[in-house]
């Protein structure tokens, strides 16, 4: 199965994209889609939608993971962030592709193991995990850090209660 993870963002989006095959995770790309700070934002919108379109076509993914919106202090930012996001979606939809959702706390669990990482941990382990030679972006790692989230079945705090598990006090009841 190929995964194409991606991290929202009105100025940079992250993306990143995996072969899963059985256990296994096999790096395929990664980059950003830039846009430009003096555009209106239909045109930073049509920007992310068509880059994150042509990353699509070129590789071909069975299944996109998306992160989720925090709700940021500042209303207007998660506005901006939230119209970013749908860009993001709607590339996916658009190509047919079935979306999944992980928050950046769902995210972090399944690749450091801990839900408030530092964006340089979450870099160390994504190289790590995928035996990359250097390290990639953060936003890319971001992004193939939700793609490799989502190749584990999203094995963050959230995917427990789909997997008819249940916390109790802090632990599986």
């Amino acid at each position: 199965m190929r995964i194409l993870g991606i991290d929202p963002g009105l100025r940079v989006t992250g993306f990143g994209v995996v072969d899963r095959e059985g256990q296994r995770l096999a790096y395929v790309t990664s980059g950003c889609v830039r846009t430009r700070d003096a555009d209106e934002m239909a045109a930073r919108l049509a920007t992310l939608l068509e880059g994150l379109g042509e990353v699509i076509s070129a590789n071909r993914p069975d299944e996109v993971a998306i992160e989720k919106v925090f709700v940021n202090m500042n209303p207007q930012t998660s506005l901006l962030l939230g119209q970013a996001r749908g860009a993001a979606f709607s590339a996916a939809v658009l190509a047919r592709l079935p979306v999944a959702e992980y928050t950046a706390g769902q995210v972090k669990q399944a690749v450091v193991g801990k839900g408030r990482a530092a964006k340089d941990q979450v870099q160390e382990m994504v190289t790590r995990l995928l035996r990359l030679p250097g390290r990639p972006s953060p936003d890319a790692a971001d992004a193939l850090a939700c793609a490799i989230c989502h190749a584990h079945g999203g094995l963050g705090l959230g995917a427990l209660a789909t997997r008819g598990l249940r916390m109790r006090r802090g632990r599986l009841a």
